[in-house]
């Protein structure tokens, strides 16, 4: 009777704390542990001057039916006499299949089998270390991580790995862009030019940050490959990012040179060093003389950095991804080994240089002897001209989040004149790819399979390995939700300078170094993993990883603001709610674009004199007022601006028609408004 002690909390406290369960599950749920002799025969126990008689849960009906008063016990039986443990579980059949109680009992086998042994040899082992995983899911999941393959190949870095395929393939097409095209020979010779200047005239040295600041150009793909050749770090900045971002960026990576071009030259101040690559490349390149021993010297070896990606930041500093060259490279081996991308193929470069798909666009595709077919500047963004690529170019593999091509099925939906009958692999990540996405894009490509029902995340490619573990790193069973972890070729090293960072993402398990993806996934029967959710406020919008916890606290920084949070709406906005009685809306859109990316900027800011509080005092989400995306945000000033001429009306009329709205102000900011 331990339990006394508590017996001063009523129930209906108790109760009370869960006001939105109307039938608590706890009061159907019996444990019950009885330890007996034979020959004590006696059902009573006295309880200071009272006698109890003991009345049993089950009452008999018939030879194969009993009434329970609890829909689930769980009764251990104890016989002192024989030293002997027994176990009975008795269950409604209106709420649990046998198949289902019959699982439950053999974990339960499992996890008391572990902890008998424990007993045994004198180690006390907590319960939270105890698996529940069945021997044949044990099984299934080591069969699964089996992904071993030996790629042979004696060079270790990316540029090595480039040089290679040109010595093999020198007058293939190696990047496209419109009416311009680069051979891999050509590149190659583009290449050793600016590297040559880098190393010469700049002194980049092996290890060395180099950032790179340039619209969607052939400079791009010259300049990536020109900074693994000179040895550098390649860290590619967004040119849609404000320049107090850029500044703080340039400075997290200590790096003096930025390589930018003719449309970025501009944005950045003149205490940055800046170098033009189109300049380099177009001052009298054809009698440039290439030191090649120079180059030649350059030492870099497998597990050197090759580049380095910021992604979003829960303490609103961005964080810096490290990737070893020796890592892309095997990477790049098991996306060819499970058929993704290969040397036949065109890739479409789609993707922002902010998301880290853009490196396997580029680099992974040169490394496998693939052309790389480029947009213009905003070419993504104008599906006529994309559609045309697609068709004129042949493309075969694209890289798109589910956001990008919902739109451009919108587009195929109204236009016959581009069948994409050329691609045969999609690589689609960043965001949950829905059913509904699937029907549509049947409809366009005929060459690719899809999965009909539930689309998992799929499996592990070669020499990587996964595990699905719960909150104390123990492997969780199959059908049951778990954090993803990834392990093998595809971890990267660390965060730049933040081994703190490091420490939380990288963990040990079994003597290997696994990443904290922070995903929720369950694994089927088959061994397929199904994507549930984040296990933090990290989110995914439009591909781009965003901490909300970085644009909360931009916002913080303002003075007049106490307390504020972001939240992601309907799988296309932000929505920040701000805590603060001396500000408005376009202010803090203003401090915003000043200080986030654009895709960081929230869509709406709802204004409020409180936040609501739960219990804890800390903020409950729950409470928190719906935005109203028909109403707000529709105008950036107070008086609404109509068109003023014909081409403003037709602008304005399909303005309307997307956004649903009858009237929107024309100095109105589409990204405000979705």
């Amino acid at each position: 009777m331990h339990c006394m002690k508590y017996s001063y909390f009523p129930l209906q406290r108790i109760l009370n704390q869960h006001p939105n369960i109307s039938n608590p599950v706890f009061l159907d749920t019996s444990f019950e542990f009885i330890s007996f002799m034979k020959r004590d025969e006696t059902n009573e126990i006295m309880i200071d001057d009272s006698r109890f008689s003991l009345i049993p849960y089950l009452i008999k009906i018939s030879e194969d039916e009993v009434m329970s008063k609890f829909d689930f016990i769980l009764s251990f039986q104890h016989d002192l006499d024989l030293n002997e443990f027994s176990c009975t579980i008795n269950a409604s059949v209106d709420l649990f299949n046998a198949e289902t109680v019959c699982t439950i009992a053999q974990r339960l086998q499992a996890m008391l089998h572990q902890q008998f042994i424990s007993f045994d040899s004198q180690i006390n082992k907590p319960i939270c270390e105890l698996s529940l995983v069945l021997s044949n899911e044990q099984y299934l999941m080591q069969s699964l991580n089996n992904t071993q393959v030996s790629f042979a190949s004696p060079l270790t870095c990316i540029h090595h790995e480039f040089a290679y395929q040109v010595m093999k393939h020198p007058q293939k097409l190696a990047v496209e862009l419109d009416e311009q095209s680069l051979t891999y020979c050509e590149l190659l010779y583009y290449v050793q030019v600016l590297s040559f200047t880098l190393v010469n005239e700049y002194q980049v040295f092996p290890g060395e940050v180099v950032c790179q600041c340039v619209e969607r150009s052939l400079s791009m793909v010259i300049g990536i490959m020109g900074i693994e050749m000179a040895g550098g770090v390649y860290c590619p900045l967004s040119p849609r990012d404000p320049r107090h971002r850029l500044e703080t960026l340039t400075q997290q990576t200590q790096s003096r040179l930025v390589l930018v071009h003719h449309l970025t030259k501009t944005k950045f101040d003149d205490d940055i060093v800046s170098l033009d690559i189109d300049s380099v490349l177009t001052s009298n390149v054809t009698e440039y003389v290439i030191d090649v021993i120079r180059l030649s010297k350059v030492t870099t070896v497998s597990d050197d950095t090759a580049y380095i990606i910021f992604t979003s930041g829960s303490t609103g500093t961005p964080k810096a991804a490290q990737t070893r060259h020796g890592n892309f490279i095997d990477l790049v081996r098991s996306i060819q080994n499970a058929g993704v991308l290969n040397e036949q193929d065109k890739v479409s470069q789609i993707c922002a240089p902010t998301y880290d798909v853009h490196v396997m666009e580029i680099m992974g595709s040169l490394l496998l002897c693939a052309t790389v077919v480029m947009l213009h500047p905003y070419g993504n963004m104008d599906f006529e001209y994309f559609a045309h690529t697609l068709q004129h170019k042949q493309i075969t593999c694209l890289a798109p989040v589910p956001t990008f091509l919902n739109h451009l099925c919108d587009f195929l939906a109204h236009s016959s004149r581009y069948p994409l009958s050329s691609v045969r692999s999609l690589c689609i990540g960043g965001e949950p790819f829905s059913q509904k996405l699937v029907h549509r894009l049947k409809s366009h490509i005929q060459n690719t399979s899809f999965v009909e029902n539930n689309i998992p995340l799929g499996r592990v490619l070669a020499n990587e390995q996964y595990k699905i573990v719960e909150s104390f790193l123990q492997s969780v069973p199959i059908g049951q939700e778990g954090e993803l972890f990834i392990g093998g070729v595809g971890v990267f090293t660390g965060y730049l300078g933040r081994d703190d960072l490091t420490a939380k993402a990288l963990v040990e398990i079994d003597d290997q170094l696994f990443y904290r993806t922070s995903d929720l996934v369950k694994m089927d029967n088959n061994g397929l993993l199904h994507y549930q959710g984040r296990k933090d406020h990290q989110i995914k919008l439009h591909g781009q990883r965003i901490e909300l916890g970085e644009i909360e606290r931009c916002l913080l920084n303002i003075t007049s603001i106490s307390a504020c949070v972001v939240m992601k709406w309907n799988d296309d906005y932000l929505v920040a709610y701000v805590q603060s009685s001396h500000i408005n809306d376009e202010q803090l859109q203003q401090h915003c674009r000043s200080h986030l990316p654009p895709h960081m900027v929230p869509s709406i800011f709802i204004i409020l004199d409180k936040l609501p509080l739960n219990q804890n005092g800390k903020i409950d989400r729950k409470l928190l007022p719906l935005p109203g995306f028909s109403s707000i945000h529709l105008t950036n000033s107070i008086e609404l601006l109509p068109p003023t001429n014909n081409i403003e009306v037709s602008i304005h009329r399909i303005w309307c028609e997307i956004f649903k709205q009858n009237q929107i102000s024309t100095d109105t900011n589409i990204f405000t408004i979705g």
